[in-house]
């Protein structure tokens, strides 16, 4: 059964061949001298190997080139040759494709030609002449736009009306640009020699190389981009995944590790750090409880304040959390900033007693953004403090267990911060905005 693919195929081969027949029965003749033709279908089918995928759906080539100088110079006949022979290099499976393209190329340039050729009159000057190219060029243009779209829209890969409107932007901004070179050309080759073509094609054929490795690279620096966005959202995943595994024990943890990774994440950008850095610190402060999946049982689910020796045991969180990450590539950087999360300024926090500037600067984001959502979040032991009470006690403990530039500086995100902010229950403060970063809820807050 023939589908619609194939009829379209068939439907454009008979078309260029009618064309082809009447050019003929009206008298038109291949004039132009064999040695030139084969010469113009070289440039072409050398320029067509060296196409530039704009879409998916969407090539650039300058074959039109050598297509319009046989238009305008020759007539239709001879630029039909020419554009059928730039697609010569394409031949082979699947071969409804190749058909379509041949005969669309050779029907656009034939109907150039033809254009062309209702300005012959006139063409003798050099003004007739870029007359004669710039209509040539515009029916060239029309007619690929349409017939390629059609394509598209047969073959069901694409929407005739998108494809039809980038085309057009294409073409908009190179007619006019190579409409004048190939005018220049006719006339140099007329008047001067036909040796100063090669002034032309050569260095076309090397513009458009420079510019199909132009877009080579952009789509290599796009797709790296792509596959960075992708490799930040699994990093994002997996850090929730690590949070789903502790709320399993915990049910508090999940959305305290979620608040104190937006917390995290603000105070860096407040303090100006590099976004890679505050992605870091955002992913940090998901997981800088998971060592206390590695407590023993019934440590985490006491309901009252620990004794001294349970709280030397959860000291070892810290320790257990870095073990846990330092065994997932490219977390060396997390796992250092979760071991150091509850050093302090003064050499007396744990687990190794570090001081000022020794400790971490992202540990150190973490340890204000962990303890301030600590006071203000309730326990069942104990209610949860006033948003202004745990500002109060983060002020009273700079210096010494806190950094003052960090506290500072979240300080001055809390005091513009709406109320859901302030208690870390606005939207963006769930573990599926973790997951899906690009859904944040930006926090009513003002960090200019």
């Amino acid at each position: 059964m023939i589908g619609p693919v194939e009829a379209f195929a068939a439907a454009l081969a008979f078309s260029a061949a009618s064309f082809a027949s009447m050019l003929l029965g009206m008298g038109e003749v291949i004039s132009a001298p064999p040695l030139v033709i084969a010469g113009l279908a070289l440039a072409a089918l050398f320029a067509e190997k060296q196409s530039v995928y704009i879409s998916a759906n969407t090539e650039m080539s300058v074959s039109v080139l050598p297509v319009l100088f046989a238009a305008v110079l020759y007539g239709p006949l001879e630029a039909m040759i020419v554009g059928a022979c730039a697609l010569l290099g394409e031949f082979g499976r699947p071969f409804m494709r190749w058909i379509i393209w041949t005969s669309a190329r050779a029907l656009t340039a034939g109907v150039a030609g033809v254009a062309a050729a209702g300005f012959a009159d006139h063409s003798s000057s050099f003004g007739g002449l870029l007359i004669a190219v710039l209509a040539a060029a515009l029916v060239e243009s029309v007619g690929d736009i349409a017939l390629n779209s059609l394509t598209v829209a047969v073959r069901r890969s694409g929407s005739f009306r998108e494809t039809a409107r980038a085309l057009a932007r294409l073409s908009l901004s190179t007619v006019p640009l190579y409409s004048p070179v190939i005018g220049v050309l006719i006339y140099s080759y007329r008047e001067l020699s036909p040796w100063t073509v090669l002034l032309f094609f050569v260095p076309a054929i090397a513009a458009q190389r420079l510019l199909l490795l132009y877009h080579e690279q952009r789509e290599l620096a796009s797709n790296l981009a792509e596959a960075n966005e992708r490799l930040e959202k699994a990093g994002l995943s997996f850090a929730s995944a690590l949070v789903a595994a502790l709320d399993a024990r915990d049910r508090y943890t999940a959305g305290h590790s979620a608040a104190v990774a937006v917390y995290a994440r603000d105070i860096a950008g407040r303090l100006g750090l590099p976004d890679e850095d505050q992605q870091l610190v955002h992913l940090a402060g998901l997981v800088h409880d998971i060592g206390k999946v590695g407590l023993p049982a019934g440590l985490l689910e006491k309901p009252g304040p620990l004794t001294l020796e349970e709280r030397r045991i959860m000291e070892e969180h810290s320790p257990i959390g870095e073990r846990i990450l330092s065994e997932v590539e490219d977390y060396a950087a997390i796992a250092r900033t979760v071991r150091h999360h509850h050093e302090r300024m003064d050499g007396n926090g744990y687990p190794d007693g570090l001081s000022g500037d020794e400790i971490p600067l992202l540990s150190r984001i973490i340890a204000v953004a962990d303890a301030y959502n600590a006071m203000t979040s309730g326990r069942p032991y104990r209610d949860a403090m006033p948003s202004r009470v745990a500002r109060m006690r983060l002020a009273q403990a700079v210096d010494s267990q806190f950094d003052t530039a960090v506290v500072a500086a979240f300080e001055a995100i809390l005091t513009s911060a709406s109320v859901s902010y302030l208690a870390g229950a606005s939207a963006d403060f769930s573990m599926e905005a973790q997951r899906h970063p690009e859904v944040l809820v930006k926090p009513a807050i003002s960090v200019a």
